[in-house]
């Protein structure tokens, strides 16, 4: 359905190039023993993900946004439409964001490495054994 945007990259946990081999060692964030885990490279052509040392370093002002977001929103919904204390508003953000600290690790992960790489069709099959992958 959005195969070849980096929609479909960031949603599925696909390499950003071919879309076809996986980002993330365990397919889902839910798994708390290795969410962070991530391959080396795409197994299917061959990218490496790590582009250089502290690649991903980035990344983390993008799951600075998501907390800003989560908690803005959550402070508008709850205590100026709902009527709710901020202070209990805290005691129920505060594990929401321990709980959505691996969903939000791997997002923002993967929509730092969709900012530098793009979607490749002619990387969609498996490279053939004598031919060279391009890094």
């Amino acid at each position: 359905m959005f195969k070849g945007t980096k929609l479909y990259s960031i949603l599925f946990n696909k390499c950003p190039r071919c879309q076809q081999g996986d980002f993330f060692v365990k397919s889902s964030a839910l798994t708390l023993r290795g969410f962070d885990r991530m391959h080396e490279r795409c197994s299917n052509c061959g990218l490496r993900y790590e582009q250089e040392p502290g690649f991903f370093t980035g990344s983390m002002y993008i799951s600075y946004a998501f907390y800003v977001a989560l908690t803005v929103s959550s402070f508008l919904l709850f205590t100026a439409i709902l009527d709710v204390d901020a202070v209990d508003l805290l005691w129920g953000l505060i594990p929401a964001m321990v709980i959505l600290t691996p969903f939000f690790f791997r997002m923002a992960r993967l929509i730092w490495i969709n900012f530098f790489v793009s979607y490749d069709p002619a990387y969609t099959h498996p490279a053939e054994p004598n031919n060279k992958i391009k890094l």
